[in-house]
């Protein structure tokens, strides 16, 4: 198991001529933390990933591994493994050989060498392929390579640009599950840095939110989702009914409804609630307030599409079994369960 450094990013700017890709990024990681970066495309995310291996320089600000600064030294030297979205294997070379490759960069002993790569094969369970080319290999077979060709060199750092994007969707889910296991095991500290708000959440110790070059949030996934610093946070993380609301004294009321306004929240006046669908609750008794528009059955979980007298058209996600009593043209009370919300200027 390797011992895990801390990661400092403080204060990072990146301009190319009129573009701002990061307008004072501070980030400091954990020893053994893996934190995601998660965010739209030219959020900053992969500058920053690029900044902190050496293949891109910061316009101001610096980066230390270990309390070292390493903000001038080059990449080869910041001892740093690398897993990207394409696996960038050597077709001429074995399974065993690929995952070798970089300890032979380094000098290492042949023996040595073989042993390493056939323990980080191990490692991410592909023993039983090591004398294959990549060419007899799927994609997540590919990369599970390329990351334990990262692993192998004991990297100081392990960074992850988009590494599973070029999977289909049952792939990329075992894969996410088994980098996390992967990284438990040997206690590298991990930049994981990707677009798939449910990959960011499924591996992460605390999940980075950006836009526009800057943090909006870091947090443990669970209080990222429950708790949404701001509006962009709460709308790019998960999915959000929009529902009008009245904020008094930190407290929001919302379809009949007080539920704790969120920090973030406007301080008073009407404004409009970010509500989670899972905090949607939907009753055939009561006094009616919606109609159900449609329902949609997605295995263990159900959603109900509900329409406000307003026209306001609202999701409730429901166990498949609580939904099932329930059809286009019911009438039903829909109400929100005492979770606390994200109001926003109307």
């Amino acid at each position: 198991m390797t011992a895990g450094v801390a990661v400092e990013l403080n204060d990072l700017t990146r301009v190319y001529g009129s573009v701002h890709a990061l307008d004072g990024l501070t980030l400091h990681m954990r020893p053994g933390e893996l934190v995601a970066l998660l965010g739209p495309s030219g959020c900053g995310k992969t500058t920053a990933l690029r900044i902190l291996a050496g293949l891109d320089e910061a316009t101001s600000g610096s980066v230390s591994v270990d309390g070292r600064d390493v903000s001038r030294v080059p990449a080869n030297k910041r001892d740093m493994g690398m897993v990207f979205q394409a696996y960038s294997l050597f077709p001429h070379l074995t399974v065993l050989d690929n995952v070798a490759f970089g300890l032979k960069m380094r000098g290492k002993a042949k023996a040595e060498r073989l042993t390493r790569a056939a323990d980080m094969l191990d490692l991410v369970g592909l023993s039983a392929h090591k004398a294959k080319y990549a060419s007899e290999l799927s994609g997540g077979q590919q990369q599970r390579v390329a990351l334990a060709r990262a692993l192998a060199i004991q990297p100081r750092v392990l960074l992850l640009d988009e590494p599973l994007s070029a999977l289909d969707a049952k792939v990329r889910a075992q894969l996410r599950d088994e980098i996390r296991r992967v990284q438990l095991d040997v206690g590298t500290t991990t930049l994981f840095v990707t677009h798939d708000q449910e990959e960011a959440l499924a591996v992460a110790d605390r999940v980075g939110v950006m836009s526009q070059g800057r943090l909006e949030q870091l947090a443990p996934p669970a209080e990222l989702y429950a708790h949404p610093a701001t509006p962009f946070v709460a709308e790019f993380v998960g999915l959000n009914n929009k529902v009008a609301a009245t904020v008094s004294s930190g407290r929001a009321q919302v379809l009949g409804a007080e539920v704790p306004a969120l920090d973030g929240s406007i301080t008073g006046g009407d404004g409009i609630a970010l509500v989670r669908p899972e905090s949607v609750t939907v009753a055939a008794h009561g006094t009616p307030n919606a109609t159900v528009s449609s329902v949609a059955f997605l295995g263990s979980i159900s959603r109900v599409y509900c329409t406000l007298a307003d026209g306001t058209v609202l999701s409730a996600q429901l166990p498949s079994a609580a939904a099932a009593p329930f059809s286009a043209g019911d009438a039903v009370t829909v109400g929100v369960e005492p979770n606390p919300v994200l109001v926003t200027p109307p």
